[in-house]
This record gives structure tokens, sequence and C-alpha cells, in this order.
């Protein structure tokens, strides 16, 4: 398991954006190590496992009773004192009763040698495991383990009951991210089916949700502009963009549409050209308050503390840009178009 830990750090080593790679401290402590032959203790009588119950109470020891000194109970334990453990030829010459009554020395029956082993084994789900870690630096979390895994898949050969698993904080955020996406789509369906029922026409609601996409170009923009890494933050900050960028789209929307309906407009195109000119300034202003209030954010990005705010930040900031230029000219061309279209 070591060996085949030190080839994955040496391979994550190369992987851009990996960081701190380093396999799972692990020392050699020095063991006594005690192989039976089991033909001796057939010899002798003697069951392998009782001259491994007869080792273990030696030097490990076995509870016999217990000690009380006024309210405190103490186990007493039956085991060789500790100067006999440290000598490998006292372990040897420790004697075992064999069923007929004699005692043969350890050494006899077993071949007792110095080793060395791991001070500690890490199990989970009842399986032996050893940890190789990482941090993630310039680049973002996904890109770096499927580059990890990549590598290793080519690199490694694993032998037979042998497998390796990826696990950390990128579980959680692949895990939140689909999340995040499941519930965006429903969301943006629910918002389409509401304004449908809002302005009694599919047609419309479809040309307000066109400033999805116009946010999208600005929100991606950002998103390179900050370092290029999607993060949980960026996409929550992309759906608070669509709430905003949908609401400027129902702004202009509903005012051409009082243009035709309440205040006699009878020509389509003079009302999209006024409602556009008049609701101009709002947008604007409401865009302006909502990008005014992110600037501290979306600078703070080097922060402690800002590591969610920032990049959530830059995304509406950019979003907001984008949405609102392209708001003002492609959602009302759209809206001339097809509206000529159904009429």
């Amino acid at each position: 398991m070591r060996e085949l830990a030190d080839a994955v750090e040496r391979l994550a080593r190369d992987i851009p954006g990996a960081v701190d790679v380093a396999v799972e401290a692990q020392a050699n402590i020095p063991t006594v190590r005690v192989h039976f032959d089991q033909a001796e203790l057939a010899r002798f009588g003697l069951p392998s496992g009782a001259a491994a119950e007869a080792m273990r109470t030696a030097f490990v020891g076995l509870e016999v009773g217990q000690v009380f000194e006024g309210q405190l109970a103490f186990p007493l334990v039956l085991r060789y004192p500790e100067e006999v453990q440290r000598d490998l030829e006292s372990i040897r010459r420790t004697r075992i009763d064999t069923p007929s009554g004699a005692r043969v020395p350890l050494g006899a029956v077993a071949t007792v040698r110095e080793d060395r082993g791991p001070n500690f084994i890490s199990r989970e789900n009842g399986q032996r495991k050893i940890v190789v870690a990482a941090n993630v630096a310039g680049r973002d979390l996904r890109s770096v383990v499927d580059g990890i895994r990549q590598a290793v898949d080519v690199g490694v050969e694993l032998p037979l009951g042998y497998s390796i698993e990826y696990g950390g904080q990128f579980e959680s955020e692949a895990a939140a991210s689909r999340r995040l996406l499941w519930l965006g789509l429903t969301v943006v369906a629910g918002v389409l089916v509401l304004l449908a029922a809002a302005f009694r026409s599919l047609g419309d609601a479809v040309i307000i949700m066109i400033n999805l996409p116009l946010a999208l170009i600005g929100g991606a923009i950002g998103v390179f502009a900050s370092g290029g890494v999607l993060s949980v933050a960026s996409i929550i900050g992309f759906i608070a963009l669509f709430g905003i960028a949908t609401r400027n789209g129902i702004m202009l929307i509903s005012h051409i549409r009082h243009l035709l309906e309440e205040e006699g407009e009878t020509s389509l195109q003079r009302a999209v050209v006024r409602g556009a000119r008049e609701r101009l300034v709002p947008i604007l202003m409401t865009a302006l308050a909502a990008g005014l209030a992110l600037v501290p954010l979306a600078l703070s990005g080097s922060h402690p503390g800002a590591e969610l705010e920032a990049p959530m930040a830059v995304v509406i900031l950019f979003g907001l840009l984008s949405a609102t230029v392209l708001n003002m000219l492609v959602v009302p061309i759209a809206y001339l178009r097809f509206s000529r279209s159904r009429r």
C-alpha cells in the first residue's frame, strides 16, 4: 500500500494545480515477530491458539483481578516485567506449558526475530487504507481531480484486491453543483410558467426569458476574468443574476404592453421605441444601484473571508452589465419581430 501511495504521489505532483501533495505520515517502529512451527507444536500436542495465548499473557498481559484503593479500582495484570520483554533471548526462553505437563521454551516451537512495522494502520469499512492528500491552487478543484484520476488510471497498476477512491471537498462541490443545476432549471421553468400566466402570453414570457442568455454572456466573462474557476459561489451568482435580468425584461415588456393596451398607442414600432426609451432610466438605475453595492465585494477577492462573496459578486456585476445593455437592444427588437408575426 505504501508503494502504491508513493506512486500516486509522484503522479499527482505533476498535475498542474495540485500543491502540498503528501502521503499519510507513517513511521516504522521496531517489533518482534513470532512465527509458530506447526509441526513442532503438533509433536508436543500443543494447539497454536494455546501457544499464542501464552505469548499474549506473557508479553501483552492478562487481567486476572482488580485492586481497590479507596473508591478507585485498578486492573491487576499478569505479565512479564518490561526488562524481560526487551531481551530477544529472554523471549525465546519463555516456557510454555504442554498438555503432557512438560514445559518447552518458545524458541523450540517458534521462530522469534526482530522486525519493523508501521506505527499505525488506518482502516475504513473494515479495509486498510492509506491517504494521499493534496491541496488545489490556481485551478478549479474538479479539473485537478480529473487530471489526477486520469494519470493514476494510466500510470498505476493495482494488484488484485486493491482500489483507489477519491474523496474530500470536491465530492461536496460536485453534489452541490448538481443540486444547484437541477434547482436552477426547475426555477427557470417555474418562472416561465408564472410569466406566461401573468402576461397571458407564452410568447411574451419567452421574450422576457431572452434576458437569461444575455446575462449569461457577462457572467461567463466575469468567471473568466476572475481566474476561470466555476465554483459553487459562482453558480449562486448566476441564479441571482438571472432573477435581476428577468426583472429588467418584465419592466420593459410590461410598459410596452401598457402603451398598447392602456394608452391607445396604435403603432407597434412606436410603442416599442417609446417603451424602451421610457424604461431606460429606471432599468439603468436599478442595475447601477445593484452594481455599486457589489463593487466592494468584487474587489475583496484576495481578502480572507471573501472566498464566497467575491466570485458571486463578480458574476452578478459582469452579468448586470451585459444584461442591461443587451436588454435595451435585443429584447425590443425581438418583441417587435415576434409580436408582428403574432398580430
